[in-house]
């Protein structure tokens, strides 16, 4: 990861600080869901229908549907025509955020989390045509390449440098905790201050990436 751009990495990290406060929005605002991590969810499918919680599968399948609806969205938006293909994605995911923090004034939570989750799930086909080696809404690939280096340095062969995807995590991780302190004061119109970070993300894409 070191050896892209510094401007590339800052910029992924900046939607991954985004995608930590919108998850923990979700996470906290509607007893645990996650609005980005979908293998999260995947368990609470599974733990759900092992109890038989129906009704938990069915929120929790709903949320992932809408994720990968939100991820085709992207995709298909990021590989219509034109230039400056992450300016439409992050434009796609502002709207998105706009939307679950508009509906969060007069509808129930839910509804706001399922705009939430297909605006993490267009997110993360921001980087689909670059190399990016790291993900946006998820971590595990993440701390992989972080144990993987250690791994490599422990042995003492040559080594890429950890501090790239540390600091990528590290992000993630203030994010969700900005995202909790804002949800403790604001609730689901916390979304806002999302909405407007993304739109503002979306006029500062790096030169080389548009």
């Amino acid at each position: 990861m070191q050896h892209l751009p510094r401007s590339l990495r800052r910029f992924a990290a900046a939607i991954a600080f985004v995608a930590g406060y919108v998850d923990a929005i979700g996470f906290v605002g509607f007893g645990g869901m996650f609005v980005s991590f979908m293998s999260g969810n995947s368990t609470r499918i599974g733990a759900g229908a092992a109890v038989i919680d129906l009704r938990a599968v069915l929120l929790t399948a709903s949320v992932i549907a809408v994720f990968v609806v939100g991820v085709a969205a992207g995709q298909a938006l990021g590989d219509g025509p034109g230039a400056n293909r992450q300016r439409r994605v992050l434009g796609l995911v502002a709207l998105a955020l706009t939307v679950a923090a508009t509906v969060s004034m007069a509808a129930p939570p839910f509804a706001a989390i399922l705009a939430a989750a297909f605006a993490m799930g267009a997110i993360n086909t921001v980087f689909a045509a670059s190399s990016l080696p790291v993900g946006l809404t998820y971590m595990t690939g993440t701390l992989v390449k972080l144990g993987q280096a250690l791994g490599e340095r422990w042995r003492g062969e040559p080594s890429i440098s950890a501090s790239a995807y540390l600091l990528h995590w590290l992000a993630l991780i203030a994010g969700a905790m900005v995202g909790a302190l804002a949800f403790s004061t604001w609730g689901f119109a916390a979304l806002w201050i999302a909405a407007i970070a993304i739109a503002a993300l979306a006029m500062r894409t790096p030169v080389g990436q548009r």
